[in-house]
């Protein structure tokens, strides 16, 4: 990573504007800009970024690396916390409310007003950020000619943290943990005088919001708001994406270019960050490659952006599995448009032997695994090198019913998402059933390339979904994940079924039998390139923060197994150590465990237990917040509980308990 410090412009900064909303609710922003020679401000474009993870410390470090380096280019780069989080005023009650959301556009409007902007805004942001600025754009605010987004959904029940393929993540629980937990901490003191008020206030009307996502099990009108795939055309500005292959945002770029006009993508082999900074590397110049975005819908410099290849994407090479790698060889591959007039389809039958591509016909095959299949899944989310990945997947596989393929002559390149189509019955009236395609080496070892998953009560679609009749044949069609992803002659290709994946998924609310009847799937075959068909530009950043770490972090994660219970679990433990900020004095720390256990022998038994405590300080003022979330099952209800907690000093200013019994309609 390049640092750079020398820029064509001076940066000024401002560390907290007012934006205050129409109904009086002061926004605050962290704004740098570019300066002028002059006495009058320079006008230029405004960059917003728009995220609840709080500027003054959760995203102090990342915005440092960024922001400048924008600003230092001609613009004006901005940092607002969403209202209710970091140093906003106000509460916030769910992600991606309609509030939110026009607090985004008044916010743009508020920019394009003011006297050092041109009146050009462009949008950008990661995972939360990158949702909001493609909800933002389905707005259409007069003033927002461009947008950025990485790692973002286009349809928030099929492809976000809470449902995959219409079954529940296990992320559901988690994330609900997490934003109990960010969204109860203060803002910060030296801001804002009537923190401890508006802290109060805040702790007060701090939803749990697991259970509310869990009952929604179906793609209802609740879903359906913030999906900008209700209707691509409202998205009338320019729209550069990046997504990366170990995230699970994958398969956003793909449909922003196929659905958007002039819609451009680059996904590369990154976890969930920022692909300047993102592992596995390559590490890309995102900066640089969002400013010649920025250049030509902002600033209207013909530097030709329009003209790139509309979807450029890292084809990653066979490898040894790698919970935690840090670089996957492959080329860069660059499509004119989608669908790709270099892939066809092909496709492979299911044999009653296990043969992928071998004669087909009649299957009599069961498909029942064990409730602790998937734990080397890796998360939903990885976001760097804690063994976050998938991994060897050979265990998964073991327990799985598998179709492999013969071993390759030739190298066979892959790039799109697989279709797997099959006749089943079940015998019981909710299931599952997940699809694992995987790289299988020589020496058994097996690299998960994509999966897919459908929960078979939406068979028929994500809007109605209808219990299974038991014992009756179906037809399904399960599309997996988008890849891109070339194997090597002597490995082979595996398909591998599951009705369990844990703790990805929630499991069935009892075991499950599903009867493979036939079956084919159908890959999408691209002749691979020799050598790479884009150049992206270096990766650099502006000077990193200069924090000042009081105790070490670590991290761990690792699975129990109970030898008299036979009990499996999950943990994963994350802690930051104690950090200060030297600019503002402001110490802060932050504990996460997690448990994901199970019975083998029983899915009815699943537990999950995620724990989170923020720690915050300057000179004698401290606060802690302790946030805990659980979720177990019966058959008939998923069953949450929470509790919040929040200390001043030593003494217990705040505490509340959430209970909350979620029917298992169909799930």
């Amino acid at each position: 990573m390049q640092v750079v410090s020398d820029f064509p412009f001076p940066v000024i900064e401002e560390e907290d504007v007012g934006i205050v909303m129409p109904d009086g609710c002061r926004l605050s922003a962290r704004i740098w800009r570019a300066q002028g020679a002059g006495p009058e401000p320079m006008r230029v474009p405004a960059i917003l970024e728009y995220i609840p993870y709080r500027k003054r410390d959760g995203t102090a470090a990342r915005d440092a690396r960024m922001h400048p380096y924008f600003a230092g280019h001609g613009y004006a780069a901005v940092r607002v916390d969403i209202r209710g989080n970091g140093d906003s005023e106000g509460v916030m009650t769910d992600e991606y409310t309609p509030q939110e959301l026009q607090d985004a556009c008044d916010v743009i409007a508020w920019l394009a007003a003011q006297d050092w902007c041109n009146g050009s805004v462009g949008m950008m942001g990661k995972s939360w950020g990158g949702f909001n600025c493609l909800q933002t754009a389905f707005l259409q605010p007069p003033a927002l000619k461009a947008v950025v987004t990485v790692c973002s959904t286009t349809d928030r029940f099929a492809d976000d943290i809470h449902f995959k393929g219409g079954c529940l993540l296990g992320e559901n629980l988690g994330w609900g943990a997490v934003m109990l937990s960010y969204s109860s901490r203060p803002a910060d003191p030296v801001l804002r005088p009537d923190w401890r008020r508006d802290w109060l206030a805040r702790l007060e009307a701090e939803p749990f919001l697991a259970p509310r996502w869990a009952s929604h099990q179906a793609r209802d009108s609740y879903w359906k708001h913030g999906s900008i795939c209700e209707d691509f055309s409202r998205i009338q500005v320019p729209v550069l994406s990046f997504s990366g292959w170990a995230d699970n945002y994958m398969n956003t770029s793909a449909h922003l270019v196929r659905n958007v006009a002039g819609a451009k993508a680059i996904v590369g082999p990154w976890v969930h960050q920022y692909p300047h900074d993102a592992v596995p590397g390559p590490a890309i110049g995102f900066l640089d490659a969002a400013l010649r975005w920025w250049d030509r819908w902002l600033k209207g410099v013909e530097n030709g952006a329009e003209d790139d290849p509309a979807y450029r994407v890292w084809m990653l090479d066979s490898a040894a599995p790698d919970a935690s790698a840090r670089n996957r060889a492959g080329r860069w591959v660059a499509e004119a448009r989608l669908p790709s007039d270099r892939v066809a389809m092909q496709q492979l039958a299911l044999s009653a032997d296990g043969l992928l591509g071998g004669a087909g016909g009649a299957l009599a095959v069961p498909v029942c695994t064990r409730p602790d299949l998937g734990l080397t899944a890796g998360e939903f989310f990885p976001m760097g090198l804690n063994a976050e990945m998938p991994g060897d997947q050979a265990r998964d596989d073991a327990l799985s019913v598998c179709f492999d393929a013969a071993p390759l002559q030739a190298p066979l390149a892959l790039l799109g998402g697989a279709r797997l189509r099959l006749r089943l019955h079940s015998d019981k009236p909710r299931a599952f059933i997940v699809a694992r395609l995987c790289d299988v080496g020589p020496d058994g070892q097996s690299v998960r390339i994509a999966h897919g998953m459908l929960n078979l009560c939406h068979r028929d679609g994500m809007e109605n979904p209808s219990h299974l009749p038991p014992g009756k044949a179906v037809d399904v069609e399960l599309v997996l994940d988008d890849m891109a992803y070339q194997l090597a002659p002597g490995h082979h290709l595996r398909l591998a079924l599951s009705t369990t994946y844990w703790p990805f998924l929630w499991p069935s609310p009892e075991p499950a039998t599903l009867t493979l009847l036939e079956g084919a799937l159908h890959l999408p075959v691209h002749p691979g390139v020799a050598a790479d068909e884009w150049l992206p530009p270096p990766p650099r950043s502006a000077k990193p923060l200069a924090l000042h770490a009081h105790s070490p972090g670590h991290a761990a994660r690792r699975v129990e197994t109970d030898l008299i219970s036979g009990r499996v679990a999950l943990v994963v433990e994350d802690h930051s150590g104690r950090v200060e900020n030297p600019a503002h004095g402001l110490i802060v720390e932050e504990n996460m465990t997690e448990r994901f256990e199970v019975d083998p022998a029983d899915p009815a038994h699943a537990v999950a237990q995620c724990d989170w405590t923020q720690h915050q300080s300057r000179g004698g003022w401290a606060i802690r917040t302790e946030a805990k979330a659980r979720l177990h099952s019966t058959p008939d209800h998923l069953i949450f509980h929470a509790h919040l907690r929040a200390w001043e000093g030593e003494d217990l200013v705040f505490e509340r308990e959430f209970h909350d019994e979620v029917p298992r309609d169909f799930v």
